[in-house]
C-alpha cells in the first residue's frame, strides 16, 4: 500500500507533500499562489508520464532492445462543468527499434500501473480524524 501525507499551512496553497521523498505542490501566481511547485494537474499528468516512462524502459531492458531514450508528453484537459478530463499522450522513442518493437512498447506504456487506474473509476474513502 502506497502512504502519501500532505500538509498545507497559512501560506497560500502551497502544499507539503511527503511520501519516500518530500516534493512541493501550489498554484500559479495568476491563481493566487507562489508557484512553488507542479499544480495538482500537473502532478496527475507528471504520474502517467513516468509510469508509461519506467514500464517501457522495464519492459525494454527485459528483451534487451535498443532503447536509447523514451520522451512523454501528457496533455491534459479538466472539463470542471462535466467533471471529465482527457489526457493525451505523446511518445517519442529514441534507439535501432523495429516498428514492431516500437508498437510493442507503445502497447506496454498503457499497461503501467497509473494508466491502468486512471481508465478506471477510482474508489475514495474520506474520513475525519482528530488533530494530534
Amino acid at each position: 500500500m502506497v502512504k502519501i501525507s500532505a500538509h498545507i499551512g497559512k501560506t497560500n496553497y502551497i502544499t507539503e507533500i511527503k511520501g519516500s521523498h518530500t516534493i512541493i505542490a501550489d498554484e500559479p501566481t495568476e491563481k493566487g499562489g507562489g508557484n512553488q511547485g507542479m499544480n495538482p494537474g500537473e502532478l496527475l499528468a507528471s504520474s502517467l508520464a513516468s509510469c508509461s516512462l519506467i514500464t517501457m524502459q522495464m519492459y525494454a531492458q527485459r528483451k534487451a532492445w535498443d532503447l536509447a531514450a523514451a520522451h512523454v508528453e501528457i496533455s491534459y484537459e479538466h472539463d470542471m462543468k462535466e467533471n471529465t478530463a482527457t489526457m493525451i499522450k505523446h511518445i517519442t522513442l529514441t534507439g535501432n527499434l523495429d516498428d514492431a518493437q516500437r508498437q510493442r512498447l507503445k502497447y506496454f506504456a498503457g499497461k503501467c500501473p497509473v494508466h491502468r487506474i486512471l481508465e478506471k473509476a477510482v474508489n475514495i474513502e474520506s474520513f475525519l480524524t482528530d488533530a494530534v
